[in-house]
């Protein structure tokens, strides 16, 4: 016989030790945003339309500018370090090809200390000439102080990220999202509890490209999504109020990527979208209080 039967303030007890575990492991910001009574504001790779995209200076200003969530991308470095930048090459946002030479000059094939050293926000104006590229764990120090990491995986494996964020204790204190649903179902495998984003959409099923109107955010898509075990569709502005409808019966938010005009922003926000990212971050405040003004 179950001695605790006859235990019943243990049992009681235990009860809610269980029950403030679940709560505490819900009850971090990256659950708690998707509580939110308001849609989101995400800055797209910082407030990159007033600093150069995933640097440090952009994030700091997405912070000024109250973004709920600043997103930046990671690729992995030669030598295996997680590093904060979009492109898997060096070219376009770096000095790279000036310093070394060449073209293509793959993220990957440079160490940590080949990657600091470059200058990051060439071509940007004004000119940043003291920013450089950043480790995830750096940026993460500084969007932390006052606002949520929306990390986007461009290479790499899921474990990397998983340790990680294990290591730094920020298990659901950021979110995790790729267009690589592979990668998200290894990550669910390996954390059963890190909220997670699912980019959309592909581009291309089965080896064939998909049309525009295969890219349309639908139940089918969303049925994948909820398969994942990933809590957050972020998909194209090919989403309507229907589509966001369906989502939340399936108990998903939906996120759109990346609106910097602000009649799209408004027509979203009627749609019922649970957030918005954007270079601009002030475009979408401003919409949301010209919404609410007018309600």
């Amino acid at each position: 016989m179950n001695p605790l039967m006859f235990r019943p303030a243990l049992w009681l007890g235990l009860s809610t030790c269980f029950a403030m575990s679940s709560f505490a492991a819900t009850n971090l910001p990256a659950w708690n945003l998707l509580q939110s009574s308001r849609p989101v504001v995400i800055a797209h790779r910082g407030y990159s339309a007033v600093a150069p995209e995933n640097t440090l200076p952009a994030f700091e200003r997405a912070l000024a500018a109250g973004a709920d969530l600043i997103e930046l991308d990671y690729h992995h470095s030669r030598d295996g370090q997680l590093i904060v930048i979009h492109d898997s090459t060096l070219d376009r946002t770096t000095d790279a090809t000036n310093r070394w030479g060449g073209q293509n000059l793959r993220v990957a094939d440079r160490t940590l200390a080949e990657l600091r050293s470059l200058q990051a926000g060439i071509g940007f104006q004004p000119s940043y000439p003291q920013a450089r590229l950043s480790t995830l764990s750096e940026a993460m120090a500084v969007i932390q102080r006052g606002s949520v990491t929306l990390i986007e995986r461009k290479g790499g494996d899921a474990a990397a990220c998983v340790e990680l964020l294990r290591k730094e204790g920020l298990v659901n204190r950021v979110v995790v999202q790729s267009f690589d649903w592979d990668y998200l179902r290894d990550y669910r495998r390996l954390d059963t509890e890190q909220v997670l984003g699912a980019l959309g959409p592909p581009g291309s099923r089965s080896g064939k490209k998909l049309t525009d109107a295969e890219k349309a955010l639908t139940p089918a898509w969303l049925d994948e999504i909820k398969s994942l075990g990933a809590q957050v569709a972020v998909w194209n502005r090919q989403v309507d109020a229907a589509s966001i409808q369906a989502a939340h019966e399936r108990g998903l938010k939906v996120w759109v990527y990346t609106i910097n005009e602000a009649p799209v922003a408004d027509a979203l926000l009627a749609a019922g979208v649970d957030g918005i990212i954007t270079d601009n971050p002030a475009l979408i405040w401003r919409a949301l209080a010209v919404r609410r003004h007018s309600e």
